[in-house]
């Protein structure tokens, strides 16, 4: 995504400096409503207990979304490279790199992203009519309405500065034990079922697109696969359980929607925001895979085709741009999401359903809303995304959305992202992969070249898609996963380099 070198552009530098001020102040409120109860947690327990919740969870997200871009960064790198120098990221890698365990982990890990942040509405987003210091209306209306301070502190502190560094950094950034903990949480989510139902969407997709889901395992043992089922099964059992509490409680007006807003309402902007979040965790997937195809096959339609030029205009600054305002789009919608989810009973009334007060209690921790958004408005459209990226382009609301996102990017928001990235990386002294394991053309000189195996790609995976591998012949693709080389060497043909 880029270094502290951004910085160096005066009007970047501005943005940097405006966009830390608005930080700063957003994060003055947002510790000031704690201390004054005017939060979802702050108000029904003691101020402290959201204070230790807020940054817990903000600290946490730091290390779920830069694990990510090391270990999906690392994957194609031989881990022999670095088993001394980073102990620690050897240890990560060997688990993600082994099987299918790095889709395994990108699942459990989608929905920790999405947990944690809805974590950091309960415990920091205002409450309906809170108001701070004599502030003027606008000021409140601004920034705890419309939950611009919430956005700035998720996307600048939690999000975008880790990515920054985790992008360049990637060995020394997951070589703590915080990162190895962070991973077997993730893996132990995706082991859990929980989330199981989004194999059965994987399925779906992977059949409509008329492709077999390609594996790195052995096909599962009957115990294996009747083990695999029931949990979809129970997945698919929770997820039906979600959606009917979250629109029981939408229809009785029993969240923390604000006032006023009717439920048929309610009921269409959370659905309408659970596409948007969609459209954009798609569209990245989307993007990535037509970046690396010709232009000729991109397809006909009129969209497809202005959504392309816009995107790869100029010098290509606009894919890394797209990412930047579309992180501020789908953090805006998933707050948007929570305040629409959380369950929140009314004084004197009746539980969701009659339920105890304890499950009714669980309901209003956020669970039910983060389940379903992971599901239904994350990993589906990526899976949808990664099959049919042509299609996905076609639509006129891409273009928009794309528009929207490059606008937020230029606002300068998140420029704050890359002075914490900066000062983060300062004063961790982190380096450069380059200085412990050469580039990848140096790596290939030396007989230690990267290698794509260990990548997830195709119909039915979240990753990115090489230009080669999904339009090569059957025979071809087996040869390819057989003997890694063969891949390696399409890749150089492609790139003129053989």
């Amino acid at each position: 995504m880029g270094d502290s070198s951004a910085l160096s552009n005066p009007l970047n530098a501005f943005k940097g400096f405006y966009s830390m001020c608005l930080l700063i102040f957003s994060i003055v409120c947002i510790m000031g409503l704690i201390a004054t109860r005017q939060t979802n947690l702050s108000a029904d327990s003691h101020p402290a207990a959201a204070y230790v919740l807020i940054w817990v969870a903000i600290l946490w997200l730091t290390m779920v979304e830069g694990g990510q871009a090391s270990l999906v960064g690392l994957a194609p790198v031989n881990k022999e490279l670095y088993r001394d120098s980073h102990p620690i990221s050897y240890k990560c890698t060997s688990i993600t790199n082994k099987g299918d365990n790095l889709d395994r982990y990108l699942l459990g890990r989608q929905f920790m992203v999405v947990f944690v942040v809805f974590s950091v509405n309960v415990s920091g987003g205002p409450l309906g009519g809170a108001t701070l210091w004599g502030m003027p209306d606008w000021v409140i209306t601004v920034f705890f309405q419309t939950g611009l301070a919430m956005i700035l502190f998720t996307c600048n502190v939690g999000q975008l500065n880790t990515q920054v560094n985790a992008s360049h950094c990637m060995l020394d950034y997951i070589n703590t034990y915080f990162a190895l903990f962070t991973l077997w949480v993730a893996m132990a989510v995706e082991f859990s079922g929980l989330v199981h139902s989004s194999y059965l969407i994987q399925m779906a997709v992977a059949a409509m697109a008329g492709k077999k889901i390609e594996s790195n395992e052995d096909p599962r043992t009957p115990a294996q696969a009747a083990f695999f089922w029931i949990r979809c099964l129970y997945s698919l059992a929770i997820l039906i359980g979600c959606f009917a509490v979250t629109l029981q409680a939408l229809f009785q007006g029993k969240t923390t929607m604000w006032e006023g807003v009717p439920a048929w309402l309610a009921t269409l902007i959370f659905f309408f925001l659970m596409s948007v979040v969609g459209m954009l965790e798609g569209m990245q997937i989307a993007f990535f895979a037509v970046s690396k195809i010709q232009e000729s096959e991109r397809g006909d339609s009129k969209w497809a085709k202005k959504t392309c030029e816009l995107l790869f205009r100029g010098e290509g600054h606009n894919l890394p741009g797209f990412m930047i305002g579309r992180q501020l789009c789908v953090v805006s919608c998933m707050f948007f999401v929570a305040r629409v989810t959380s369950v929140s009973i009314p004084e004197g009334e009746d539980n969701v359903f009659g339920v105890s007060d304890g499950l009714q209690e669980f309901f209003g921790f956020g669970f039910l809303g983060a389940l379903i958004t992971t599901i239904c408005a994350s990993i589906s459209w990526q899976l949808v995304a990664s099959a049919f990226p042509i299609a996905f382009l076609s639509s006129p609301f891409t273009y928009i959305l794309l528009n929207l996102c490059l606008l937020l990017e230029a606002t300068g928001l998140c420029g704050a992202a890359w002075v914490i990235a900066a000062v983060h990386r300062k004063i961790m002294g982190y380096q450069r992969d380059e200085v412990y394991i050469g580039t990848a053309e140096e790596r290939a000189k030396g007989e230690m070249g990267d290698h794509s195996s260990h990548v997830p790609v195709g119909a039915g995976h979240m990753g990115k898609l090489p230009a080669f591998y999904d339009s090569a012949p059957k025979s071809l693709q087996k040869l390819m996963k057989k003997d890694p080389s063969v891949g390696e060497y399409l890749s150089k043909v492609e790139g003129g380099e053989a």
